[in-house]
């Protein structure tokens, strides 16, 4: 699988989401953030995430996905302003 293939599977069957997906086409890292997250666990939202590859994964086409899960809100939390000073 290429990561794009995944990226889209992603986003096609959770709404309101965005993802980034890296690869070396057998073990692949997924950033995905949705506001479908909110008040869900880290599992639940893994969950989430692999039911929208789980056939892939079944039928070995996709052999290992790492997935990391952020709201909106955490997204944005997260970035740093810059200095523009600097």
């Amino acid at each position: 699988m290429q990561p794009e293939e995944i990226k889209q599977l992603i986003e096609a069957n959770l709404n309101q989401t965005e993802a980034w997906v890296e690869g070396d086409g057998s073990h692949f890292t997924a950033l995905v953030i949705s506001p479908l997250f909110a008040n869900q666990s880290r599992i639940e939202r893994q969950k989430m995430v692999y039911n929208t590859v789980e056939k892939q994964l079944l039928n070995g086409t996709l052999h290992a996905l790492s997935v990391k899960t952020f709201t909106p809100t955490e997204w944005e939390a997260l970035e740093v302003p810059q200095d523009e000073n600097v």
